[in-house]
């Protein structure tokens, strides 16, 4: 669990820990904030939780790769700070991931403050966008269990045996998206990853870079480059910047409209103006990091277990229109 801003927050998920049905598990709480922030609520809050501090803010996931090198554990469950868990949570999913050795990943029912879904599971657009499967709908929209894309990082678990085999957080991401190109490469090796519905978790979403800040505008988009060079199949990724032109598009529709994520950017005080120096920013970045995205690239390959025409219809079968992706 990395957190930033530790207080409040860390304390209640860490009550919820402490509140689990099921009782073999380790937690590590692995302090980004440079000023011991952690160790208070861990003190207070919990009698099972240890804490990995670093010098400054390593990103999340550095910090969740620090967390899986200390445990010998077969599965690693990865929780944001900002999320409190049902006391059922890791009971279901590990008696999920003990019926499905196939599979190496499981996405949890996260739901955000009023009851509505936040993730049940993840989706993937043609310009390598990913978001929420079955955002702001109802839970009981998605109460069977079945097959995901990948799960959410925000409330994960994996099988230990998997992150050995694919590698775990890709640590250059920083933050965001490394939840999805994880997901990807394991699908890649022939993983599965199901939803597990009743595994809830409660998100409050953002907390630690905003809803809409320019920090989380430039690393979705840059990071969303990053793992379509990775993990795309040529004949999709020759489609990527024309689908990214489309998007765009939609964009600056909803913006027009008051609605969507440049909407909400705007209303933080951000001029939208803003919005095309960052899409140069993360393009400018994607091309100075292409060497080592295109070795990464070749790694996958070399080692993969589907065909690209397998993998092109995972990837249809878990997709979202660029338009909702720009509505969201």
């Amino acid at each position: 669990m990395p957190t930033l801003a530790g207080g409040d927050a860390l304390a209640d998920c860490l009550r919820s820990l402490d509140s689990q049905t099921f009782d073999r598990f380790d937690v590590v709480v692995v302090d980004n904030s440079g000023e011991g922030r952690a160790e208070g609520p861990v003190k207070a809050h919990s009698q099972r939780a240890r804490v990995l501090s670093n010098p400054k803010n390593v990103g999340f996931g550095t910090a969740i790769n620090q967390g899986f090198q200390e445990s010998e554990a077969p599965y690693v469950a990865a929780l944001n700070d900002d999320a409190t868990a049902d006391p059922h949570w890791l009971e279901l999913l590990y008696s999920a991931a003990e019926a499905q050795p196939r599979a190496g990943m499981w996405a949890s029912e996260v739901l955000l403050a009023k009851g509505k879904l936040d993730s049940a599971g993840m989706l993937i657009s043609i310009d390598g966008s990913s978001k929420q499967r079955g955002h702001g709908n109802p839970p009981d929209d998605f109460a069977q269990k079945k097959e995901a894309l990948l799960p959410s990082g925000s409330a994960a678990l994996y099988r230990r045996k998997m992150l050995e085999e694919v590698g775990p957080f890709d640590e250059t991401f920083f933050l965001y998206c490394e939840d999805t190109d994880l997901g990807l490469r394991a699908r890649w090796a022939g993983w599965e990853c199901a939803y597990v519905p009743g595994a809830i978790v409660e998100h409050r979403y953002s907390q630690s870079a905003g809803r809409a800040s320019m920090l989380k505008a430039y690393y979705v988009e840059r990071n969303r480059l990053f793992l379509a060079i990775k993990n795309f199949p040529l004949a999709r990724l020759a489609l990527v910047p024309f689908a990214s032109v489309a998007r765009y598009f939609w964009h600056l529709v909803f913006l027009m409209s008051g609605q969507g994520k440049t909407a909400e950017f705007r209303e933080t005080g951000h001029s939208a103006l803003l919005l095309p120096f960052l899409v140069l920013r993360a393009h400018a970045s994607a091309l100075f990091h292409l060497p080592a995205l295109l070795r990464e690239r070749r790694r996958i390959r070399a080692t993969r277990k589907i065909t690209p025409h397998e993998f092109e219809a995972l990837l249809d079968r878990h997709s979202i229109p660029l338009r909702q992706v720009a509505s969201l």
